[in-house]
């Protein structure tokens, strides 16, 4: 629970704030930029809610912050926000909401299919979310995009009887997982779910390409709001790049192969672009990666 007795500086005056337990991880802001903003070290409330609507979205923010560093003075209807979990994205594709601490405050993802429920990295394993999900029809399979974001996967597996797939070379962080994917080729598990190894991040790094349109991409891909544009670019985590940025480079090439409109990222921001753009924009930031190698200068 949030203290109000460490509030960060610079926080507006009124009922929802943050304080300095944050750990800056950005949920905050993707759920309801009109009223959070990164302040350096920590997010801030720079405005507070001015409708029902910011005041819901701020309500979601607190409810899915993996350190619980937002409060609300006025003690707003937590309860019945709560059920908006999972959101809904577009078509049959969620947002899960309650990110963890153990994924530094990773993005969690479910798709609804005939075939089975996926679940995308890990939330935080909360009573409300599971019920929630098992009203959805439950779990079959959870979907690992690599070790930084495994969180409470195990928790959910056990309790909806869900497979676990990870790659071999992220094994250690979920090592009694069912299925381990081995080598670098693409794998589509089932009709519509294709798995691409892209290594870089971590060597074990894989995203998720579901029907040519919705891309998982973990760790390897975002969309950058920071851009002083009417138009968000793809980005990279290069600062935050474990194994190799020259891999990295590669396998951000290696999506000019393939067809996607959604980007949904465990760590950045989220959303929708053309599909003509997000070739456009992968050959732009291939070029930038590519010189950033020569100069030794990470992104």
């Amino acid at each position: 629970m949030a203290d109000p007795q460490k509030i960060v500086d610079g926080n507006a005056d009124g009922d929802f704030f943050v304080d300095t337990t944050c750990i800056n991880c950005d949920t905050c802001r993707q759920l309801a930029p009109e009223s959070f903003e990164d302040d350096g070290d920590y997010s801030r409330v720079y405005r507070q809610p001015r409708s029902e609507i910011e005041r819901k979205e701020a309500t979601r923010a607190l409810i899915s912050c993996p350190t619980g560093s937002i409060g609300d003075r006025s003690g707003s209807k937590v309860n019945s926000v709560i059920e908006d979990f999972p959101l809904l994205i577009d078509g049959n594709v969620y947002y899960c909401g309650f990110n963890s601490p153990k994924s530094y405050g990773g993005n969690s993802f479910l798709i609804l299919d005939k075939e089975g429920n996926w679940m995308i990295d890990s939330p935080r394993f909360t009573r409300s979310l599971v019920k929630r999900i098992e009203a959805l029809g439950g779990l079959s399979r959870i979907f690992l995009t690599h070790e930084d974001d495994v969180a409470d996967a195990a928790s959910f597996a056990k309790y909806f009887g869900a497979e676990r797939i990870i790659h071999r070379e992220a094994l250690h962080a979920e090592p009694d997982a069912e299925v381990v994917l081995e080598g670098f080729d693409s794998v589509e598990i089932l009709p519509s779910f294709l798995l691409i190894p892209t290594p870089g991040h971590t060597l074990g790094h894989v995203v998720l390409l579901y029907r040519n349109k919705y891309l998982f991409t973990g760790d390897h891909l975002y969309l950058d709001r920071t851009e002083q544009s009417a138009e968000r670019r793809l980005e990279v985590h290069g600062r935050h790049c474990w194994y190799s940025y020259e891999e990295l480079t590669d396998s951000v090439e290696k999506l000019l192969e393939y067809d996607f409109e959604w980007i949904l990222a465990g760590h950045g921001d989220r959303g929708y672009l053309p599909k003509e753009r997000v070739k456009e924009q992968l050959k732009e930031l291939v070029n930038e990666m590519r010189a950033d190698e020569s100069n030794t200068h990470r992104r």
